[in-house]
């Protein structure tokens, strides 16, 4: 992992504006923020007529350096919601390295009671902002607004976006040079859509003069305020003279863009399923949700009770990458729901429960901050869970628990969405470009899209049916709540999870079972949970009487967890395998070569699964990864992760290991 990044360290002046510490520099114009902000940004990059010729459907993406108070936003925003018609969509991407605290941003945006409408949807949703990607989906999913938390020349390199407008903002060149090289002026060229716009406050020189080498005509324009001038121009094309970016590898570009009508069908109605059909409904799809069940979320996703508990890794592989941005989008969403019924923000604690997890702990804490997650010994352990603890451990404030069923009914309930229960998906034909969903000899529906969101059960489908997905039968106890039992106030965690009280009962669990198909709960896995609760707080188990309670009384339930072997989830565009094979069979003989062949899509097929135990964290973020792959968006994750995400890595590795088995030994 990176440094530990803070928030920004502001002082305020006597008007009440902020002013950062770190680079000595204000955040905005010291006259008038507002008019400079719609002068150089707006004005410049034409954005009013632009936004006015918007047809239902289209989009506009902003590119920005420097987030900053939100005032850039914010203003783009409101210049969107007053010009552009029903229908179309901002998406505003920017990147930031101190962002600011929740209670600075509400302190600074005060500043400003004609944004107030739009700052509070903002303030609202300004939660877990953690480093790396953080997706915030504003005005029921017409705005999308996308933090690159971190420094700009570590976070836009691992940006895949085609940007509109850019917005070249931050601190003065004086102040951060850093912003300011040929570098960074590099990405943004990298980035920028054809004909691609970009201002900034500054006319300094030799900052035209490398704007000019990326491939931007840029020139200088009167100012405003004290600004005598200031710099707009357009992005002309790469320059020649410059090597052009190693573009993805064509196993994982982005595949065509679909015309026509926008419909889709979406197979499962769990956590993957509904999240899928939500950010495709936000975006104008016409979704039909396909459930086999009598309900949403009757299987892995319909635990009483699932847990926001993030289990990271020190080293910022891609899985925990995934993990930050999925646990903030996710948590982002609660919001909407009805707290202490449908989930509730309590905080997970972690028990050290042994020196290896003790050693895993301290790691983790000095690689992140505090407010993601912080030791506890244990006196602060037992006062933050209100029970008897053996041990400290990592608390993660910002976690809780979820009632799954009540996040993926408040999803398909999304306007665009329709749900067909009692609609079982046996095979998928592609007839004169639309996938038609069968039951046997009953055409269930059909439609140009498909996304395969049912967990293992989508390996019953031709094209993909050799994702490397298992299933892992996993039991939850309920026990019903005491009056002493009452007390626990945070989840708590070691081997196994037990939530504070929801409608009175705890969840309990949960068992691991790699072989066993039978979904009937059992009396010894009800036993096994128990001697969790044990392991986890004797006082506890004390509380609510485990010693004697009757294993073969007690109720749960069991599902099938659904992984794949690198844990990762599996969200994207799938192919047709056999061609897939032939197009990229030199790999067997050689990893490092790229074949030039297109990959072979079956266009409108995609799949979300393999969430295992942490769909509630990764299977929103993954809904929104989807819709991105499909619109040709700007992706919600760091590309590194999403390739790692991606279906083919599996076909890949597969090519490249047959290489290895062949070589003499």
């Amino acid at each position: 992992m990176n440094p530990v990044l803070p928030n920004a360290q502001l002082d305020w002046d006597d008007q009440g504006r902020p002013r950062s510490r770190v680079f000595d520099d204000v955040y905005f114009s010291d006259l008038s923020g507002l008019e400079e902000t719609r002068y150089v940004f707006l004005q410049q990059n034409r954005l009013q007529e632009r936004f006015a010729a918007l047809p239902v459907g289209g989009r506009l993406i902003i590119g920005e350096t420097g987030f900053g108070t939100g005032l850039n936003f914010l203003c783009a925003w409101q210049l969107f919601e007053q010009h552009a018609v029903a229908g179309a969509r901002l998406h505003f991407v920017s990147v930031e390295k101190y962002p600011l605290s929740h209670a600075d941003l509400q302190r600074a945006l005060a500043l400003w009671p004609e944004l107030k409408p739009l700052a509070d949807q903002l303030l609202a949703q300004y939660i877990a902002i953690h480093q790396g990607f953080q997706r915030l989906v504003l005005d029921h999913g017409r705005v999308t607004l996308t933090l690159l938390v971190g420094d700009a020349l570590e976070q836009l390199p691992q940006l895949d976006a085609q940007v509109d407008a850019w917005f070249l903002d931050g601190f003065a060149p004086a102040k951060n040079p850093d912003m300011w090289t040929a570098e960074l002026f590099a990405e943004l060229a990298r980035l920028a859509a054809p004909g691609s716009t970009i201002s900034t406050f500054t006319s300094t020189g030799w900052v035209r003069r490398l704007l000019n080498g990326a491939g931007f005509k840029m020139k200088r324009t009167p100012g405003i305020g004290h600004k005598w001038e200031i710099l707009r121009g357009e992005f002309l094309g790469w320059p020649a003279e410059t090597p052009v970016p190693a573009s993805s590898k064509p196993w994982f570009a982005r595949p065509p863009v679909l015309g026509g009508e926008r419909r889709a069908l979406v197979i499962g109605g769990g956590l993957a399923g509904c999240a899928s059909a939500a950010s495709l409904a936000a975006r104008g799809w016409q979704v039909s949700l396909l459930e086999r069940h009598q309900g949403l979320a009757q299987e892995a996703s319909g635990n009483p009770q699932g847990v926001l508990y993030l289990k990271l890794s020190a080293h910022g592989t891609a899985l925990s990458q995934m993990i930050v941005s999925g646990f903030g989008h996710t948590r982002r969403l609660l919001e909407h729901l009805q707290r202490s019924v449908d989930w509730d923000g309590c905080g997970v604690l972690q028990l050290a429960f042994n020196a290896k997890e003790t050693e895993r702990q301290v790691q983790l804490a000095e690689a992140f901050p505090p407010d993601l997650l912080h030791l506890l010994d244990k006196d602060q352990a037992q006062a933050r869970a209100g029970v008897g603890l053996d041990h400290g451990g990592l608390f993660f404030p910002e976690g809780g628990w979820v009632h799954p069923p009540a996040l993926c009914e408040w999803q398909a309930r999304q306007p665009g969405i329709t749900v067909h229960v009692h609609h079982e998906v046996l095979k998928l034909r592609k007839v004169d470009g639309q996938w038609q969903a069968w039951d046997g000899e009953v055409l269930l529906a059909s439609a140009p899209v498909v996304v395969l969101a049912g967990a293992a059960e989508v390996k019953r489908f031709a094209a993909s049916a050799e994702l490397p997905l298992k299933r892992i039968r996993g039991q939850i106890t309920r026990l019903p709540q005491t009056a002493e039992s009452a007390a626990l106030a945070t989840v708590v965690c070691a081997e196994g999870y037990v939530a504070p009280p929801r409608l009175g009962e705890h969840t309990l669990g949960a068992s691991f079972d790699f072989k066993s198909d039978d979904l009937a709960p059992t009396a010894a896995e009800h036993a096994g949970n128990l001697q969790l609760l044990q392991e986890i707080s004797p006082d506890l188990a004390q509380r609510l009487h485990a010693a004697t309670l009757a294993p073969q009384a007690l109720e749960g339930r069991a599902a099938f967890r659904c992984t794949s072997p690198d844990y990762l989830p599996i969200v994207g565009p799938l192919v047709d395998p056999q061609a897939f094979t032939q197009a990229y069979d030199s790999l067997r003989k050689d990893a490092r070569h790229t074949p030039d062949a297109i990959c072979p899509w079956l266009d409108g097929l995609y799949v979300n699964s393999g969430h295992g135990s942490r769909g509630l964290i990764t299977a929103p973020l993954s809904g929104e990864l989807l819709a991105a792959w499909l619109d040709n968006e700007p992706l919600p994750l760091p590309r590194s992760v999403a390739e790692a995400c991606h279906p083919n890595r599996f076909a890949v590795r597969a090519l490249i290991r047959s290489n290895v088995a062949k070589k003499p030994q």
